[in-house]
């Protein structure tokens, strides 16, 4: 039944029509087809789904008939057996069969796609078999393409028409276009829509200029076309004219003076017009806009725009009035009588003065005066009858423009001279006398002199008769006592010429200088305190009095310390002992003077110096004396300090004497030296001793002892510190004073001396060193004995090898040994050449002789080479002379210390040694015979039936009968040989074993070779005899 369905089915795809959507087909009377019709619209180059049922079919067979054509050609078909594409899909675009379904994909869809596609599905054909046919009309839409706009005319003149029309190169029908406008501000409208591509616009003008595109769209897409300009010619209107600021008035346009006029011409035109200005019939300006800086009345007048445009060769024209309005101006002022200073104008006291004020204005300005501000008259005249000096000041003319509500004024100064008036001289700070004025010394004085008078008065001040400033006002900064005397102001009016004066005096009053100064002193050899304050100079002299731990009465000069404050220069105070003074008592002195607001003081203290009394030593530079200092610092009044010792003659206890001098050297060292300080304020005396000494030095070592060639460090040091101070000082093994040289580091303070010797030698450092040191009282030394050992002599060394590396004489080898090894004691060696002989016709002539080479080569020298590892036993010498004849010898150094040289050896030249090629040709010949006997071995082997008396010699009689199976290559044959070869000198040594191939010569190369041992194993069962073979071979050469 199957069979029968595909065979109606093809039948059907072979020779039926095209059915139509309302065509049955009645397959037999049992069964039914049914037909489904779809419409299906795909897009060029996109992809399509065509479906094919619901369900996924038993049995499918898509087909395609071409509109046009009744043909019917397979597609795809599965028959249950998997899905077989036809050759007819290649055309219609990337067709694929959607996987679990009979459904198609067309990708990249073509026109060619365009038709019926019909897929025949098979259901239930085991069962009950359903047959549908679905019919899928599919129809291929083409998108428009971005169109393109053709305009008759892009540039028209405003009254004409424009067609426009929109191109397309694909798209599939019905395409509708819309016609759209954009203005120049960006707003877009369409203003035409329709099916034809072309339309047609009449009467064209201004408002059509813009960008024109045009939209085609169909069912696919849609599409814009790029923007075109269309412009459109037209102009000029009749201008119009703005003026600004803008005020009309009955003839047109009006303007005040200085003012900035604007005259703005437009006339819309395209392109645009060009503009001229005419002024009264004269062309005056072109462009646009007039502008009239700062208008003035001359500017009164007929402007004229004219507006072309030079495109359309049209123009047009507008004229209109402007007046300019003004006034007033700034007044002029003329002054009667005439008198011109540098602030105006001037006048004499008494005079009659005449003010005349003119404004050019339109209409003409009304007048009013004003005196410093204050409004004072009404007209252009102002006249003044007997001027005063009151009236002097600044006079103001007010010019008032009524009409235009504008007005102007001018200032100016009119002057009155008169004077001078008597001066009045004021003082500040203000202080009378009897005799005049007073001021108090450092104060600042200003003398002030005021006399009225115009011009202003020119002031010259006088000191005692004699000129000292020029100026109203004379300042005397920080006045001093100098400046008492009489000071007279004299006033002049240079301009009248006249003059007036008058004389004051001034007494100047002063403090004592500085401050107070306060003092505490001893008195009654140190037994009491005296406090002196004392403040000179001043008038009147201060008052000085004092203040603090005070008893009530105490001697001042017999007086009372109450009754101290009066004037007076100097005050003391006597304080005794009995007045139990305690330690650091302060006491104040109060000043005061009538010329000082503020009484300045001055303060004393006494206390007990709070440091101990120090007593030390030192000595002059030039060694020339020495000094005894005692010092005890601080307190008040300061202490008496005395010495006593001896030799010492002074007055003890009266005079201060805190050093003491001495001869150098002629100090005791045995009795002390003491020193006395008394204070005040204490009944005890303090005491201090020294005993000077000489000193003692000392050293760790007397005898050092250091091997040649190191560093040693001798010391000295003193035994204490003495006083006074003491010097340290090395002498070297000459007697020569030690300093810090390359031989010598000295390292020292004021208690040791440390000297280091670097290097040391036998001959030059070995010796007695003298550490000494000395002191006012004396001096000492110390002797360090320095012994130098050189390091013992060591072994001596024998050359075992001297002979050249190649027969090229330029290098050669030394070895040696040296006796004791193990014990040790050198450091070294020393290998040294020296030049033996030259051989003739080596180098030169022939006839060099001996002396000649001699000469040349220079004398016998011996040349060293310092080996400073004393491990090393074999040198190469290079850089020799070929034609030289050399003597080597060696030489041990431990140390410094330089053995005995070793016996002089000449180097022997090079042995030519045929060893290796005597080895190399005996193993070579050895080897070859080896191959060719196994060669032979394994021919006799393999053709013993041909051979077998050959074989039974080789291989013995007793198996001649047995057959010897020999497998090649598995056979494991291996061959040694072993033996010496004799050295050309005379020693042997052992040959290396060789291994040789897998057949083996059974023959011996000598009598003294091994015999032949041939090992066989019995024959198996099955006759094939596996046979081991071992061949051992011993050769010897000479």
């Amino acid at each position: 039944m199957v069979a029968h369905l595909l065979g109606l089915a093809f039948l059907f795809l072979a020779r039926s029509p095209v059915p139509s959507k309302t065509l049955e087909v009645q397959v037999n009377p049992n069964w039914e087809v049914v037909y489904q019709d779809t419409d299906v619209y795909g897009v060029l180059g996109k992809a399509v789904i065509l479906e094919c049922g619901t369900t996924f079919p038993d049995i499918y067979i898509w087909s395609f008939t071409k509109p046009g054509t009744d043909a019917i050609k397979a597609v795809v078909y599965n028959l249950g057996k998997g899905q077989r594409l036809q050759q007819q899909a290649q055309t219609l675009g990337q067709l694929t069969v959607i996987s679990n379904s009979a459904a198609v994909s067309i990708e990249q869809l073509p026109l060619a796609a365009q038709g019926l596609f019909t897929c025949q599905a098979f259901y239930d054909i085991e069962q009950e078999p359903r047959v549908i046919f679905y019919y899928v009309h599919l129809t291929v839409r083409v998108p428009v393409s971005k169109p393109y706009l053709l305009m008759s005319d892009v540039s028209p003149v405003e009254g004409s028409s424009v067609w426009m029309r929109c191109n397309l190169e694909n798209g599939t029908d019905p395409i509708r276009y819309v016609w759209q406008h954009e203005t120049s501000g960006g707003n877009i409208s369409a203003f035409a829509q329709g099916n034809t591509s072309v339309i047609n616009v009449t009467n064209i003008n201004r408002n059509h200029t813009g960008w024109y595109r045009c939209v085609a769209s169909n069912a696919v897409n849609s599409e814009s076309s790029d923007g075109l300009w269309l412009n459109t010619f037209f102009g000029p209107d009749v201008p119009q004219i703005d003026v600004s600021p803008h005020s009309i008035t009955e003839r047109g346009y009006s303007a005040l003076e200085r003012e900035t006029v604007s005259l703005l011409c437009q006339a819309p035109s395209n392109p645009a017009s060009q503009y001229v200005w005419f002024y009264n019939n004269s062309q005056m300006y072109t462009g646009p806009q007039l502008t009239i800086t700062k208008i003035l009345r001359m500017h009164t007048g007929d402007y004229a725009c004219l507006a072309q445009n030079t495109y359309l060769n049209t123009h047009s024209k507008k004229t209109i009035s402007l007046t300019v309005y003004f006034g007033p101006d700034v007044p002029q002022i003329d002054v009667s009588p005439h008198s011109v200073t540098e602030r105006g104008y001037s006048a004499l006291e008494t005079e009659t003065v005449s003010l005349l004020c003119r404004a050019p204005s339109n209409p003409a300005s009304q007048y009013v005066w004003f005196y410093n501000n204050s409004q004072m008259y009404t007209g252009p005249q102002l006249t003044i009858t007997k001027v005063l000096r009151m009236h002097t000041g600044d006079y103001a003319c007010l010019a008032q423009n009524t009409y235009l509500n504008t007005r102007s004024k001018t200032t100016i100064s009119l002057t009155v001279y008169f004077g001078p008036d008597v001066p009045q001289i004021d003082v500040s700070p203000h202080s009378v006398t009897e005799r005049g004025y007073s001021a108090l010394e450092t104060e600042t004085v200003s003398l002030l002199c005021r006399a009225p008078s115009n011009p202003a008065s020119q002031y010259v001040w006088f000191y005692n008769n004699s000129q000292m400033y020029t100026g109203p006002q004379l300042t005397i900064p920080k006045v001093l006592r100098m400046h008492t005397g009489d000071y007279a102001c004299l006033a002049q009016n240079t301009y009248l010429n006249t003059r007036s004066k008058t004389t004051i005096s001034l007494t100047v009053y002063y403090p004592p200088d500085g401050t107070p100064s306060c003092s505490v002193e001893p008195a009654l050899n140190h037994t009491a305190l005296r406090l002196l304050c004392s403040w000179p100079g001043g008038l009147p002299s201060p008052s000085l009095h004092w203040t603090g731990a005070l008893p009530s009465v105490v001697g001042r000069d017999g007086a009372d310390t109450q009754l101290q404050a009066h004037p007076s220069a100097n005050t003391a105070i006597l304080l005794s002992s009995e007045d139990r003074i305690s330690n650091s008592s302060s006491y104040t002195c109060r000043g005061s003077h009538l010329a000082l607001k503020q009484s300045p003081e001055c303060s004393a203290r006494t206390y007990i110096p709070p440091a101990e009394l120090v007593c030390f030593a030192y000595v002059t530079n030039n060694k020339e004396y020495l000094m005894l200092s005692c010092t005890w610092d601080g307190g008040a009044p300061k202490a008496l300090v005395w010495w006593e010792g001896p030799g010492v003659q002074g007055k003890g206890g009266e005079e201060n004497s805190n050093i003491l001098i001495l001869r150098y050297g002629t100090a005791s060292g045995r009795k002390p030296y003491t020193c006395h300080a008394k204070h005040p304020l204490l009944v005890q005396t303090k005491t201090c001793r020294l005993t000077l000494e000489a000193p003692v030095l000392l050293t760790q070592r007397r005898v050092v002892s250091v091997y040649e060639g190191s560093d040693v460090q001798l010391n000295c040091n003193l035994r204490a510190n003495y006083l006074p101070v003491s010097e340290i000082t090395w002498f070297n093994n000459q007697g020569i004073g030690v300093r810090d040289t390359l031989k010598y580091a000295l390292l020292q303070t004021s208690a040791w001396a440390n000297l280091t010797v670097r290097d040391t030698d036998e001959a030059q450092d070995s010796g007695e060193y003298r550490c000494s040191s000395s002191n006012a009282v004396g001096g000492t030394e110390i002797n360090v004995t320095l012994v130098v050992k050189r390091h013992p002599v060591p072994p001596n060394a024998t050359l075992v090898n001297v002979i050249y590396n190649s027969r090229t004489r330029n290098e050669v080898e030394l070895q040696w040994r040296v006796e004791n090894e193990e014990g040790g004691g050198w450091t070294g060696f020393i290998l040294q050449h020296i030049w033996v002989s030259e051989k003739p016709g080596r180098r030169g002539s022939d006839n060099d002789s001996q002396k000649d080479a001699e000469e040349r080569i220079g004398a016998p020298v011996w040349y060293s080479n310092i080996i400073q590892d004393p491990e090393v036993r074999v040198h190469t010498v290079g850089k020799l002379t070929p034609t030289v004849t050399y003597q080597f010898r060696v030489t041990p150094v431990n140390h410094r210390t330089v053995g005995h040289p070793s016996a002089a050896k000449t180097p022997a030249e090079p042995r030519y040694n045929v060893y290796p090629a005597v080895i190399g040709a005996a193993i070579g010949g050895m080897l070859i015979a080896a191959f060719l006997t196994a060669l032979l071995l394994v021919f006799i082997i393999r053709n013993r039936n041909n051979s077998p008396r050959l074989h039974d010699m080789l291989f013995g009689l007793q198996h001649s009968q047995s057959r010897e199976n020999i497998n090649f290559p598995e056979d494991e044959v291996v061959g040694r040989l072993e033996g010496g070869i004799e050295e050309i000198m005379g020693t042997s040594s052992p040959a290396p074993a060789l291994a040789l191939p897998r057949a083996a010569s059974p023959l011996t190369t000598s009598p003294h070779s091994a015999p032949l041992h041939t090992s066989q194993a019995a024959a198996p069962a099955d006759g094939n005899e596996p046979v081991s073979v071992t061949i051992t071979v011993n050769a010897t050469g000479s």
